[in-house]
């Protein structure tokens, strides 16, 4: 019997997904994948992983991207997605 995959590892492909090979905002982004559910933490396990980078720029907001530790998981586990 196979193992079941983890909801999570899938939504942490969806969030480096969603990232793309660009900038997003700091708050579009926890707006979007921020939760207070302990069963669905995407967005603290993508950061915990090194999966995003969040970027300052002087009297800028904070931009979040994809690291490149993020661009090759996704490249290893979506190999249809350019990044």
């Amino acid at each position: 019997m196979g193992s079941v995959p983890d909801p999570v590892d899938a939504l942490i492909l969806d969030l480096l997904e969603w990232l793309g090979t660009g900038l997003r905002p700091y708050d579009e982004v926890m707006e979007g994948w921020r939760t207070s559910c302990p069963r669905l933490p995407v967005w603290e396990e993508a950061n915990a992983k090194g999966f995003v980078t969040r970027l300052r720029e002087p009297g800028q907001p904070p931009q979040i991207s994809v690291s490149p530790a993020g661009a090759d998981h996704l490249r290893r586990h979506r190999s249809t997605i350019p990044v």
